[in-house]
């Protein structure tokens, strides 16, 4: 169950997780009554909460202050989260109406179909006092077939049957459209075997206290799980991972889908990667009638295998048994549960106190049986007309970007007639999938999570697997319905938005039209430019990952990208802190090129009539600030230098103040001069889209 890194060509998002963040000090101790759940509370009275502005900060020192700072200054993040913000109105709401239907079906034993299968998903996360009897003794049968392994090729074997259950391999593969033939579904295989979130916490000197911590924590569920000599296990397993992460690729290399893209045929594995077993790996995954995979990280691929073949049988036997407790703990009795809260919440994100349980148990569902759960909420809560207004503001967006090619004075017009056609190929979905995934074959059995988990990974890997040779499924989605997220999927292309995302603070169907522009117009901008940011741009109208650019145009483009990368560089978020600019880079173009469209967009809504002034506020200062009111939040420090290292999203403030202050109509809105924090010369603001 290990995460295979996908690269760009993977769904570009809004967010990497949708952090559950709030528009109070405090959360609610429990969901709203029934009655209040079939509406989002607004943001203010026209969209935007006018309070939340600090008047003691000019928008020219610091916009994301100035339109957040007063709200900011009362905030607390609470104990349980490590991060809050203004998606509590949406986020904090989508739980409850989760809760609501996940219980309301837990508690109908006689249901049948999907609302079965989500309550009694449930109903087994729900039963700790079933969960904590049981003890370790789920673990029992896999840390016996792991006991058992008797040669580096069983192991192989073992690492393999991890993609459908739990596990871990220093290899990871994955089942998704081939970038150069988008039509068909490829196999997918990347480094892995990192079991903290990134290869700086064991190469950088800052992240040595989370190291320590880790190997600690090796130990601790090597004890609970009752393996040999935890200790000394413990330092060999943390020695091992710190050896593959001195040879695997950065998270920002990684973002380089040509580089990441490796066509190899499985008989040359074994020359490209000698002394890892590769037939028993693909035989354990169920793949050993695949001929030809993706390879990834290329040049990683022989020195993580040259670690495998010299590191001893018992170690890698002993971290195969850590990475099985360490993914199942959450489905664990309480020792395993809250040991895994107090490393990976508390140690490596800053949470103080867990998340409350019937939220996790509505995240295990959703994030199984995503679409069995997603249909109950869809009926439930999704308005019909919701989808009809977005496919109006998608239409306005996707000509402002028209009008934007057009305009371009950097580009060839034969680039332009290729992007052109991109934009017109641009498929869009909305609000929920038109055929719903069946999991009747899905066997879930009360009493019994650990097995529900695994049995639901597994119906997943092998639904997966099972396309192999087939024609890609178009209408297949990659986020659930309840989701606060969008995406854009290069090699389908297509922009992706979930029902959860159509509420404030993203959009108002009763609010100021400027207010939904900056929010959801905005959004739907950032969704259609990750087709053309620094990545997304090689893909074609087709979703092929092919060079459709000029030479000279890319060299163009490539600059002004480089220009933004500085400007996010110089970025400081903690002291000595700063945003890595290059694996930001896709989201750092599409938070600029969204931002424009949604105010061209607004502008061109308007049909040549004056933008009415609310409050004294102009028509395109509502647009900047509801962008800035999308991600005014606080995060805890401890997550804050996860994210510089792991996410290629920047932190919410330099989503905010670094797009708006390379938009010209920005400092005429707000009268932005020489000499203010916030500006730009005019030669300097970086222009890409």
């Amino acid at each position: 169950m290990k995460t295979l890194w996908l690269g760009a060509a993977a769904a570009a998002a809004l967010l990497s997780a949708c952090p559950a963040l709030a528009a109070t000090t405090a959360p609610p101790a429990a969901p709203a009554p029934a009655g209040d759940l079939t509406k989002a509370p607004r943001m203010g009275a026209w969209g935007y909460d006018l309070s939340a502005r600090d008047p003691a900060v000019t928008p020219g020192q610091d916009f994301f202050t100035y339109a957040n700072g007063s709200y900011l200054k009362t905030l607390q993040i609470p104990a349980d989260r490590t991060s809050y913000g203004s998606f509590v109105a949406l986020n904090e709401l989508s739980q409850s109406r989760l809760r609501a239907v996940v219980e309301t079906a837990s508690a109908d034993k006689a249901a049948t179909g999907p609302r079965a299968q989500v309550g009694g998903f449930y109903r087994s996360f729900m039963d700790q006092p079933k969960v904590d009897a049981l003890g370790a003794k789920p673990l029992a049968a896999d840390l016996a077939r792991i006991k058992a392994a008797k040669t580096k090729a069983d192991i192989a074997r073992l690492m393999g049957a991890t993609m459908a259950g739990f596990g871990g391999s220093i290899f990871g593969a994955g089942i998704g459209e081939d970038a150069k033939d988008p039509d068909h579904y490829a196999v997918l295989i990347g480094q892995a075997g990192l079991g903290l979130p990134d290869r700086d916490y064991y190469l950088e000197p800052s992240f040595a206290p989370q190291k320590q911590a880790y190997g600690a924590y090796v130990a601790k569920l090597l004890t609970l799980a009752h393996w040999p000599a935890p200790a000394a296990n413990a330092k060999a397993i943390v020695a091992l991972e710190t050896e593959i992460a001195k040879v695997s690729w950065s998270r920002a290399d990684q973002r380089d889908d040509n580089k990441m893209y490796n066509a190899t045929p499985v008989s040359a594995l074994p020359a490209l990667a000698p002394g890892f077993e590769w037939q028993a790996f693909l035989a354990g995954a169920g793949l050993s009638k695949v001929d030809r995979v993706v390879v990834q990280e290329k040049s990683a691929f022989p020195q993580i295998a040259a670690i495998y073949a010299k590191t001893p049988i018992e170690t890698l036997k002993a971290w195969e048994a850590f990475d099985l407790v360490d993914q199942a703990a959450p489905y664990l009795a309480k020792p395993f549960d809250e040991a895994h809260f107090e490393f990976r919440a508390k140690t490596l994100g800053g949470q103080q106190a867990q998340t409350p349980r019937w939220k996790r148990g509505v995240s295990l569902v959703d994030n199984q049986i995503g679409e069995a759960l997603g249909k109950l909420y869809v009926d439930a809560y999704f308005p019909a007309d919701s989808k009809a207004k977005m496919l109006v503001l998608v239409g306005d967006i996707r000509a402002a970007m028209r009008a934007r090619i057009e305009r371009l004075d950097w580009m060839s017009p034969a680039t332009k007639a290729k992007a052109y056609e991109k934009l017109d190929n641009l498929r869009v979905k909305i609000g929920y999938p038109d055929t719903w995934r069946d999991y009747s074959a899905l066997s879930l059995k009360d009493g019994d999570l650990y097995g529900n988990v695994q049995r639901a990974s597994a119906f997943e890997w092998n639904r997966e697997a099972r396309r192999l040779g087939g024609p890609v499924d178009k209408a297949e989605w990659g986020l659930t319905p309840p989701t606060i997220n969008a995406y854009y999927n290069p090699t389908g292309n297509e922009i992706v938005f979930p029902a959860a995302i159509l509420q404030p603070p993203f959009f108002d169907p009763e609010g100021d039209m400027a207010v939904n522009y900056g929010g959801i117009g905005a959004v739907i901008g950032h969704e259609l430019t990750h087709g053309f940011d620094d990545q997304g741009r090689r893909y074609d109208a087709k979703g092929k990952l092919t060079d459709w650019w000029t030479p000279e145009d890319a060299k163009r483009f490539e600059a002004e990208a480089a220009k933004l990368g500085k400007e996010y560089g110089a970025f400081e978020v903690l002291p000595g802190a700063h945003i890595n600019g290059d694996l930001t880079m896709g989201e750092n173009i599409a938070d600029l090129g969204g931002l424009l469209l949604a105010l061209d967009a607004y502008h061109a809504s308007l049909h040549g009539a004056p933008a009415p002034i609310i409050d004294g506020l102009t028509g395109d200062q509502r647009v900047f600030l509801g962008w800035a009111q999308v991600w005014r939040g606080k995060t805890r420090d401890d997550a804050l230098r996860q994210q510089l290292v792991s996410n290629p999203h920047s932190p919410n403030q330099a989503r905010v103040d670094v797009p708006v202050r390379n938009i010209d109509a920005f400092y005429e809105a707000f009268g932005v001069k020489p000499g203010d924090k916030m500006y730009v010369a005019p030669a300097d603001r970086v222009r890409i889209w």
